[in-house]
């Protein structure tokens, strides 16, 4: 009961910050009727504050899918029953996009600049105790906050406009060009280094500075922006832009080329370091809960990993998170206990790239994969009568993707079998429903707490990851695997995440375009659902490729067959869906026309 307590008592600290200065949506969304200058602003404490929160506003929230971040549905991890991103169809154009956060995230780079300018006017923050390192600290999270946008939209956009230090006034001169991505880059990590000297630490509770103070949960300190930093020189290493000659025609109206033609080995070593860095703090460690089967601790530390995990893997935390209303019901099978959508569909490229619990792939010889008949007996993943091709897969698999004879990941309708039913006529099939059922015949399982209960809307509140250490020993493994292959930490953190999700030692090729298949294998899987697939695929510059599938016919069990659990008519390989074919133009977004329409300097993407 001590420990129930206890861990309330975290989550009301963490839902408190909607009183305070955070990232949560309530306090972030505020902004006083009575504000009329930048003066009434920056000499009053609170408003100050109030202006910083506005910097914090627009982070995005990776959970809020299908709506908001589709990244998911834009790549071969997802496919969405109720919203079709325009590149999925080949339909995006400059006018039609499906996540335009051009002008949003410039508007929070310009909150940002006015900050900085101007918060050392307030004389009622430094006359607090500690005040003036406070001041300091409020600086050092604009200046991140800033430096996090322009990543934000270098990724989507590729090189963007650098708007200096200052907040241009109104009648100045916006006709500017797109800076090269290399000095994108270097301003991007040299303002996070400038930051990173002015945030703390850790966020240490004031009354006991033994423990976290999770009333600043979200906001910026070293370890994040350290995590950050990795994010970014891991892209920057990638063959997207680090030597890629199939852009050498990108250039500025004056001819400056924007994206650098001669491969950079140095660059793999700086992502290498960045990662190995935030590792060496000690601060965090893989999330695991002990069982005595080895594939039952497996399964619960990959599945509570999205529950309990942020207390020790978590590196940067969204307090507030749309999972609960958008994710969780969205992906929820219709058998669930109230209303469910049931319809963030996998396709069956995804099931397909799960391993079997030995490890091995399943078209590897001896893996025991099988398609060929149901099985006679079940356990606590599936129910008896379940096709042979869910049966004996990695822990993961039970996790991340909800099938055709698992069982209800949520609290079951009482009046309805708890085994999910896709099939045509089942609880969760096409026939029951104008829209809410899965394209493929699966739906997305990660991330939804087993305790929900839709009909009396009870559901579980925790952080979500923005960035945690798994990842981390993902990103250091790549870039270590790409400047110095055969080193003992690629397989050593490889494995790390292997065995914690309940697979055996890897024991397949260890040269370096083995261990960058096995690499790119594990982040997909281990990542899934968590918003990088999509970035992954470009920054590899592999989209074209058919293994990554990011175009043309998808696949999934036949949704229109079936009528009881072992239908082979429903368990039949099928086309689902098909999305336009890959185009490479599709490696970055288009520019807004109404940008390229103002700024006569900004170049449009190649393709656009």
């Amino acid at each position: 009961m001590k420990n129930i307590k206890n861990k309330a008592g975290k989550y009301l600290g963490i839902l408190s910050i909607c009183m305070i200065l955070s990232c949560s949506e309530d306090f972030l969304d505020t902004v006083p009727d009575n504000i009329t200058t930048l003066e009434d602003v920056f000499t009053n404490k609170s408003m100050t504050e109030q202006w910083l929160a506005r910097i914090y506003n627009p982070l995005p929230d990776m959970w809020n899918q299908p709506y908001d971040q589709q990244w998911s549905g834009q790549s071969d991890e997802a496919d969405y029953a109720w919203t079709f991103p325009a590149i999925n169809s080949g339909a995006m154009t400059p006018d039609n996009t499906n996540h335009n956060v051009w002008s949003g995230y410039y508007q929070a780079i310009r909150y940002a600049a006015i900050f900085l300018e101007n918060v050392d006017k307030n004389q009622e923050i430094p006359a607090e105790p500690n005040g003036g390192r406070l001041v300091q600290q409020y600086k050092g999270e604009a200046r991140f906050l800033r430096a996090y946008y322009y990543w934000l939209l270098l990724r989507q956009y590729g090189p963007v406009v650098l708007m200096g230090e200052s907040s241009l006034p109104p009648d100045a001169n916006f006709q500017i060009p797109r800076s090269t991505w290399d000095q994108c880059v270097d301003y991007i990590i040299s303002e996070m280094d400038l930051a990173m000297v002015d945030v703390p630490e850790q966020h240490l509770n004031p009354t006991n500075p033994q423990e976290l103070d999770l009333a600043q949960t979200g906001r910026i300190t070293k370890p994040i922006i350290m995590a950050i930093k990795s994010q970014v020189l891991l892209f920057n290493a990638s063959p997207l832009v680090n030597g890629n000659t199939d852009l050498s025609g990108f250039v500025n109206p004056d001819g400056t080329g924007l994206i650098n033609q001669v491969y950079d080995e140095n660059k793999w070593k700086m992502a290498a370091d960045a990662a190995k860095a935030v590792i060496d703090l000690g601060y965090y460690s893989l999330y695991r809960v002990e069982n005595e089967d080895p594939f039952r601790a497996g399964f619960l530390s990959y599945r509570n990993l999205m529950f309990d995990g942020w207390e020790t893997e978590g590196i940067w935390l969204r307090p507030s998170s749309d999972m609960y209303g958008n994710w969780e019901r969205h992906s929820s099978p219709r058998n669930s206990n109230g209303n469910a959508w049931n319809g963030i569909a996998v396709p069956q490229e995804m099931v397909d790239a799960f391993r079997m619990s030995n490890g091995l792939e399943i078209e590897d010889p001896g893996s025991g994969y099988s398609e060929d008949g149901f099985v006679e007996e079940g356990n606590a993943y599936y129910a008896p009568g379940t096709y042979k091709m869910y049966v004996d897969r990695e822990p993961r698999f039970y996790v991340n993707v909800t099938f055709n004879g698992s069982y209800c990941p949520v609290v079951p309708n009482p009046g309805w079998s708890n085994v999910v039913e896709f099939f045509f006529t089942g609880n969760s099939g096409k026939q029951g429903a104008t829209r809410d059922y899965p394209s493929t015949g699966y739906t997305a399982r990660k991330n939804i707490h087993p305790n929900n209960d839709y009909r009396d809307n009870r559901s579980f509140a925790r952080p979500a990851m923005n960035i945690r250490l798994g990842e981390i020993y993902l990103n250091y493994i790549e870039a270590l695997n790409e400047y110095s292959p055969g080193h003992p930490d690629i397989v050593f953190y490889l494995n790390e995440l292997r065995n914690r999700s309940g697979l055996p030692d890897y024991e397949g090729e260890t040269g370096q375009d083995g261990m960058r298949t096995a690499i790119y294998k594990e982040r997909q899987i281990e990542l899934m659902f968590e918003g990088h697939r999509y970035w992954d695929v470009r920054r590899w510059k592999v989209a074209d490729q058919p293994e990554y599938h990011q175009g043309g016919a998808f696949h999934g069990m036949n949704i229109n067959k079936g009528e009881n659990l072992s239908s082979k008519d429903f368990h039949e390989r099928s086309v689902v869906f098909t999305r336009a074919p890959w185009e490479d133009k599709n490696y970055f977004y288009p520019i807004p026309q109404s940008e390229i329409d103002r700024n006569k300097e900004l170049v449009q993407n190649p393709g656009y």
